[in-house]
Formats: C-alpha cells, structure tokens, sequence
C-alpha cells in the first residue's frame, strides 16, 4: 500500500488547497521564488503565514508584508538569551532543553494558522517541528550521492559545496528534501527522502585547484571561529552557493512543492519513495526538475 507523503491534506479529499507555513532565517531569496511562481504552477498550495526565527537580521517581515502575509517572529537568540544561555547552541544538554521550549512556544504561535505543510526556505534553527507537519526543504549539494549508504553532501551552510569541492566534482545539485524531526541521536541530518534534485552547476573554482584548497582545509583549526574561517575555500564555496540559488534552488523548489502540494508523492511500509505518473504510482530514487520539465530517475 502506498501512502502519500501529504497525509490527509490532499485537495481531492478535503476541497481546499494545503496550507504552507514559510520559515525564513535570512534573505528569503527562496521564500520570495516560491511566492511569485506559485501561481504560474498552478496556484497548488496556498501560503498561511511566515516565521521567522531571526528577527533581527531576516528579510521575514519585509516578505511577509509585500504578499500580505501574517508574520510569526519569535527570536531563538532573545530566547536562549532569556533562558541564561549567551550561545544558540544543541551542543550541550541545556541547549537542547531551550531548544524544545522555543520549539513549544513556537508550536503555540503558529496553531490558529492552517497549516498543511512546512517550507523551510532557508531556515538555520533545526527542531522539532518537523515531527508536527510534512516540512520540504532545498539543500545546496546532490544528497543523491552516497558512499556506504552515507550521503556524502550532507551539512549545514556552505558544508556540503565545500565537500564537493574537496572531492573533486566538477558540478553541483540543490536537492528537495522532506525533513525529519531532530531529536539530538544523531544520524538525521538530510536523511529524509529525496523528492526532487536541480540540473547539475558547475562549480566555479575561481582559478583555485582542488590540491590547493585541500592544503586549506587541513590547515584550519578543529574548531570553525565565530564568524567563519574567512578563507579561499570558503569564499569559493559561498562564492558557488549564492551561484546555486539560481542555477539549483529556484529551478527544483518550486515544482517540487506543487507536486508535493498536489499528493504526487508516496511512500510503502519500507520508506520506499513513489511518483503519481497519470495516476500511476512509481517507485522512484528521486524526480531532476529542469525548466523542459520532470525526469523520474529510478
């Protein structure tokens, strides 16, 4: 038996579109490309309302008002700061237990909202509420690629372009993924399944090699400084992630949503992903979303 990955929110069942609660951190690049081009794709879902975990710095409020959206805005830093801790940190057990209040006081905000749905259109703060509601998120690195069942672009930030490079890949993928629930085990990092993945980017090495860049990399410090290790690798790297967003992020995102908003995606009892194709159900590993269109990958 197939089950869709929407639960109980599709349209055919309820008469009305799924409700998307949009989480932003930061520029809301992303959050901005799945507002303008919803309806161009067939107006699939509809957006309730934008959260934001940074206030201070996100482009959340901005967004929120140019498409008349009611804005949630619950700091993580005035939070932990609040709570006696000067770090936003899961590291250690008191960070984590402020973690799991800010997520509940978060979960009480966003309940008089009709939420189908989570987009996490560049959201830092990892929680739980992933484990209230489906949550897609777009990741900057191919999760595709896996070396004894890991995948190997896995990581936060600029993580996974750095790896790429690191490895010597000439190109790069965003990848749509369904987020899991953090629950501080381990192992849940963009583990969820694979839903969509972008045509390939080049990587733009800006005249480095990789043998340079790996001199680089083993000679940081263990430990990342606060606000960055400043270096080539990681300029080249965010240098790519920004490229990426254009290139990777706004190509599959935004269809990859309207197809998860419409019930294209199942899953059986084993985790196994699936495809409607015609109202055909197909097993598939994931869909590369181009601007000529879809390809299930098998």
């Amino acid at each position: 038996m197939i089950n869709n990955l929407l639960g109980s929110y599709k349209v055919d069942e309820t008469g009305r579109l799924p409700g998307a609660a949009i989480f932003v951190s930061g520029t809301g690049s992303n959050a901005e490309r799945l507002l303008e081009t919803r309806e161009k794709l067939g107006g699939k879902w509809i957006p309730s309302v934008i959260v934001t975990d940074f206030p201070e710095k996100s482009r959340a409020g901005e967004i929120a008002g140019r498409f008349s959206l009611p804005l949630v805005a619950l700091s993580i830093k005035e939070f932990y700061l609040k709570h006696g801790e000067t770090s936003v940190t899961l590291l250690t057990e008191s960070g984590r237990r402020i973690r799991d209040l800010w997520t509940g006081e978060l979960r009480k905000k966003l309940a008089q909202y009709d939420i189908s749905f989570g987009i996490l259109a560049g959201f830092v703060s990892l929680s739980n509420i992933t484990g209230d509601f489906p949550c897609l998120n777009v990741h900057p690195g191919d999760l595709t690629l896996e070396e004894d069942g890991r995948r190997v672009l896995a990581g936060l930030h600029s993580i996974p372009i750095e790896n790429a490079i690191l490895r010597g890949l000439a190109t790069l993928r965003s990848s749509v993924i369904l987020a899991q629930p953090y629950t501080g085990a381990g192992g849940e990092m963009d583990s969820g399944p694979v839903l969509g993945v972008s045509p390939v980017c080049e990587i733009d090495m800006m005249g480095a090699t990789a043998g340079q860049l790996r001199e680089i990399a083993a000679a940081r410090p263990p430990r990342k400084p606060r606000g960055g290790y400043k270096d080539l690798l990681e300029t080249i790297a965010l240098h790519n992630q920004e490229r990426l967003k254009s290139r990777g992020d706004w190509v599959v995102f935004p269809p990859a949503v309207a197809d998860f908003a419409s019930g294209k995606f199942g899953h059986d009892s084993e985790g196994c992903l699936y495809y409607d194709n015609d109202g055909k159900w197909i097993r598939i590993r994931t869909i590369e979303y181009s601007p000529s269109g879809r390809k299930l990958i098998i």
